[in-house]
C-alpha cells in the first residue's frame, strides 16, 4: 500500500479525524472479504498501535472504494506490520454523485482545501486543469490523493474520488468526447449575471437530463482568458453558469459551485 501521509505521534485519539465515526477508519487498496487477513504497512500500523494505542481484539473499519465498508479486528498488533482479520461488512458500496470537478490549481494549502472539500461534497472526479492565467504550474498528484483519502476516512465515505493528473485546459477539451462522452461542462463564467446558474440547471432538468453526467469547471483567480471563454462558449456541450455578484477566491468558488449544482440537481 502507498503511504497516505504523515501522522503525528502527539495526536490525541479523541480529536483524530480518522475516528470521526467513533472507530478508526482506514482506506486500503486490497480487496475486502469475510475472513480475509490483511497486513498494514508501517504508517497505518504505527497509527493504530502507537497513536491510538490499539491492541489485540480492537475493532477497525476498512474501505477500499470498491467493496463497501468492513469491520476488522486486530489479531497481531505489531508497530510496523499490524495484522487484521475482516469480520463482516458494515456498509455496502455506495456510488458518488456523477459530478466531476475541473479546477485551476492554486497554492498548496488552498489546494489541500479543494481536494478535501470536493471529496466531502461528493465529487466523483477531481481534475486539475492548467489555464492561460493559472499561476501554479506544478503540483503533486500524490498530495491531492492523500487529502482526498483522509477526507473520505474522516467523513465516513466508502468511495474516494478519482484524482487525475493535471492537464492543460485546451488539451482536455480537445479530447473531451473521448474522455467524457455525453458529459456536460458547467463553466463558471464571472461575466454571467444573476440567475444564470439556476436557468442553466433548470434547463437541464426540463430536457430530462437532471441525472445526466456533469463536470463543473472553475478557473483561476484571474479568470479565464478571452480566448478560453470564446472556446468554451463555442462548444455545444458547455453551459455558462454564475456564482453570484461577489468575488470569490478560486478555492471558495470550486466548493460553492459543487454545492449549487448538488442542490439544484437534487443531491441535497
Amino acid at each position: 500500500m502507498k503511504n497516505r501521509g504523515e501522522i503525528s505521534e502527539a495526536e490525541d485519539p479523541d480529536d483524530n479525524p480518522r475516528c470521526a465515526s467513533g472507530k478508526a477508519r482506514l482506506y486500503i487498496e486490497e480487496s475486502l472479504s469475510a475472513g480475509a487477513t490483511l497486513t498494514l504497512e508501517k504508517e497505518q500500523s504505527h497509527y493504530l498501535v502507537n497513536v491510538l494505542r490499539m491492541g489485540k481484539g480492537s475493532q477497525v473499519l476498512l474501505f477500499n472504494g470498491r467493496d463497501g465498508e468492513w469491520a476488522a479486528e486486530i489479531t497481531e498488533p505489531h508497530k510496523k506490520n499490524c495484522v487484521l482479520t475482516l469480520a463482516r461488512q458494515t456498509r455496502k458500496q455506495e456510488p458518488l454523485p456523477d459530478i466531476w470537478l475541473l479546477f485551476a490549481p492554486v497554492k498548496k494549502a488552498r489546494l489541500d482545501f479543494i481536494a478535501q472539500k470536493a471529496t466531502e461534497m461528493g465529487a466523483a472526479v477531481i481534475q486539475p486543469v492548467f489555464t492561460e492565467r493559472t499561476v501554479v504550474t506544478r503540483l503533486k498528484d500524490e498530495r491531492l490523493q492523500a487529502n482526498a483519502v483522509e477526507a473520505a476516512e474522516q467523513c465516513g465515505l466508502v468511495a474516494v474520488p478519482d484524482v487525475r493528473e493535471a492537464a492543460k485546459l485546451a488539451d482536455l477539451l480537445a479530447k473531451w468526447d473521448e474522455i467524457a462522452p455525453g458529459r456536460t461542462i458547467l463553466f463558471c463564467d464571472e461575466n454571467e449575471g444573476p440567475g444564470a446558474t439556476r436557468e442553466a440547471l433548470e434547463n437541464l432538468a426540463r430536457e430530462g437530463r437532471k441525472g445526466a453526467p456533469l463536470a463543473v469547471l472553475v478557473g483561476p483567480e484571474g479568470g479565464f482568458s478571452p480566448k478560453e471563454r470564446d472556446m468554451l462558449r463555442a462548444r455545444t456541450d458547455t453551459l455558462a453558469i454564475s456564482l453570484g455578484p461577489r468575488i470569490m477566491r478560486a478555492d471558495t468558488a470550486a466548493i460553492a459551485a459543487l454545492a449549487v449544482v448538488g442542490l439544484v440537481l437534487g443531491d441535497w
